[in-house]
C-alpha cells in the first residue's frame, strides 16, 4: 500500500523514530492543582490546599500558591487530590503461557488513578525473567510478590517439586527494586477432594513460602484455604494459618472471601482475626471474581474490623464485573460505612508500608509526584459481590486525572486544557499539522 509515493511502513517507521526523539526530550510543564481537597494520609493531611508539581516531583503543598509559579494551573477545587493509588493484588503478566487471565497493565489503571500496582505471585523464579519483560514496557510501576512455585500460578501451584524456596530467594535477591515478597495460592482449597499424602503435605506451599520470606527478608502474601483432615493428616486450621504459620508483616488476602471463617456463624469478627492483627497479621482485600462477599464484609466493617489494604485482584475474569476497577472497590467500603480518609489510607499510605515502599504512597515535597484527582458523586448506586448479592448506596468515586512522575497521563474531561477558542493564536493548535493514524 502506498500514500504520496511513501509506503505505509515507511511512514510509521518515521513516526516511531520521532516519537523516541521527542519522548528523551520531553519536558512536562510545571503543573499546580489548585484548590482541591487533599488527603494524603501518610501526612496527616485532609484539608483545602494547593499541590504544585516541578521536574517529576511534588514541590509544595501549600494553602494560596501562586499560579504564577506554574506553567499550567487546573482547577480541581470540586474534587479530592490524593496520592497515586496502590494495588498491591493484580494480575498483569499478559503475556504468560501458564495463566491466561492477566490484564494488561496500561489499559486499565491510570484511569482508576492507580499508578503502582504488584502482580501477586502470576510469575515464579523460572518465569520471572519473561514478566521483566512485561514490567520493563510497562508505563505503570507494576511491582511484584514472587510465586513459589517457580513457574508460576497456574498448574505448578499444586506441585510441590515447584516450591523451590532457594531459586525463589535468590531471584529476589536478584531483583530487589521489583519484587516485594512472595506468594502461594490454590493449593488445595476446599473443592479440591485429592487426599493429602506423603508428598503432597497439607502444609508444603505454606512453609515453602515463608521459608522463601525469611531467607529473602520479605514479606508474603497468602491466598490459603482451611480444609478439614485427609487420612493420617489434620486439618489445615484457619487458626493455624494466622496465628502460628504466619509472621508479622505477612499478608492474608482475600479476607472478606465466604471461604475464610474471618465471621463465624453468629455474625461476629472471629476472635482469632482480632489476635492475629494483634500479632502484626496484614489483612488485604483482594476482592477478585470469587474471593468478596458483603455478608462477610458488612458484619466485620460494622463491628470495625477494617481491611488494612483494599486490593482489587482484578484480571479478565473480573475486570467487566464484578470488580472493574479500584475505584469502583473503594467505592464500595465507603458505602459499607468505612470514612473516605480511611478507604485513601488502605489504597496509598497503609499498602506502601507493607511492600516496603515509603517512597510512594504520598504528597510529601521532594516524591514522585504520582497523584489521583477524584470525585465524589452523590446520587443512588448499586454494588455487587461475588456471589450475585448487591448493596444499595449514596456514594461513587470517580477518578477524573492522573498524573504519573509529573505527567497528565490521564485527563477523563479534560480538566486540564484550556476551552478551545480561548487557545493563543500563536498556539501551535492553530497550526499543529493533522495525523490520520
Amino acid at each position: 500500500m502506498k500514500r504520496m509515493g511513501i509506503s505505509l511502513a515507511t511512514v510509521f517507521l518515521i513516526a516511531f523514530v520521532l516519537s523516541g526523539v521527542y519522548a528523551q526530550e520531553a519536558v512536562y510543564p510545571s503543573v499546580l492543582l489548585k484548590g482541591g481537597h487533599v488527603i494524603d494520609p501518610a501526612n496527616n493531611i485532609s484539608k483545602i490546599m494547593d499541590v504544585l508539581v516541578r521536574d517529576g516531583k511534588i514541590v509544595s503543598v501549600d494553602s494560596n500558591i501562586s499560579e504564577s509559579e506554574a506553567e499550567k494551573v487546573v482547577d480541581v477545587s470540586k474534587y479530592y487530590v490524593t496520592p497515586g493509588l496502590i494495588d498491591i493484588h493484580v494480575h498483569c503478566f499478559h503475556t504468560s503461557r501458564e495463566h491466561q487471565l492477566s490484564i494488561i497493565a496500561d489499559h486499565h489503571h491510570f484511569p482508576s488513578g492507580v499508578t503502582t500496582v504488584v502482580d501477586a505471585g502470576t510469575s515464579g523464579a523460572r518465569s520471572f525473567e519473561d514478566f521483566k519483560k512485561v514490567i520493563d514496557s510497562s508505563r505503570v510501576r507494576i511491582l511484584a510478590f514472587l510465586n513459589i512455585a517457580a513457574q508460576g500460578m497456574g498448574p505448578a501451584e499444586m506441585d510441590p517439586s515447584q516450591f523451590n524456596v532457594k531459586l525463589a530467594a535468590e531471584t529476589a535477591k536478584k531483583y530487589p527494586d521489583i519484587i516485594v515478597g512472595f506468594k502461594t495460592a490454590h493449593y488445595f482449597g476446599l473443592n479440591i477432594e485429592i487426599p493429602f499424602d506423603d508428598f503432597r503435605t497439607p502444609w508444603a506451599s505454606v512453609d515453602s513460602v515463608i521459608a522463601a520470606g525469611r531467607m529473602a527478608d520479605l514479606p508474603v502474601m497468602l491466598d490459603c484455604h482451611p480444609k478439614p483432615p485427609s487420612g493420617d493428616y489434620s486439618a489445615r486450621s484457619f487458626q493455624d494459618i494466622i496465628l502460628k504459620k504466619m509472621r508479622p508483616g505477612d499478608i492474608y488476602t482475600h479476607c472478606f472471601a465466604r471461604q475464610f471463617p474471618l465471621v463465624l456463624a453468629d455474625e461476629k469478627v472471629n476472635p482469632d482475626v482480632i489476635k492475629a492483627r494483634k500479632r502484626g497479621i496484614i489483612f488485604d482485600v483482594g476482592h477478585g471474581g470469587a474471593a468478596f462477599t458483603f455478608k462477610v464484609a458488612v458484619p466485620a466493617i460494622e463491628q470495625g474490623f477494617l481491611p488494612n489494604s483494599i486490593s482489587t485482584d482484578l484480571h479478565r475474569g473480573n475486570v467487566n464485573g464484578p470488580v472493574y476497577n479500584m475505584v469502583n472497590v473503594m467505592s464500595k467500603f465507603l458505602c459499607m460505612g468505612m470514612l473516605l480518609e480511611d478507604v485513601i489510607r488502605c489504597s496509598t499510605a497503609n499498602p506502601v508500608h507493607y511492600i516496603n515502599r515509603p517512597e510512594l504512597g504520598n504528597l510529601s515535597v521532594g516524591s514522585t509526584a504520582d497523584i489521583a484527582v477524584l470525585e465524589m458523586l452523590t446520587g443512588d448506586f448499586s454494588y455487587s459481590d461475588v456471589g450475585m448479592g448487591k448493596i444499595e448506596g449514596d456514594k461513587k468515586l470517580r477518578n477524573v486525572l492522573t498524573l504519573f512522575g509529573g505527567e497528565i497521563v490521564y485527563d477523563l474531561s479534560g480538566i486540564s486544557y484550556p476551552l478551545w477558542e480561548n487557545i493563543p493564536a500563536n498556539d501551535d493548535y492553530w497550526s499543529r499539522p493533522v495525523q490520520d493514524w
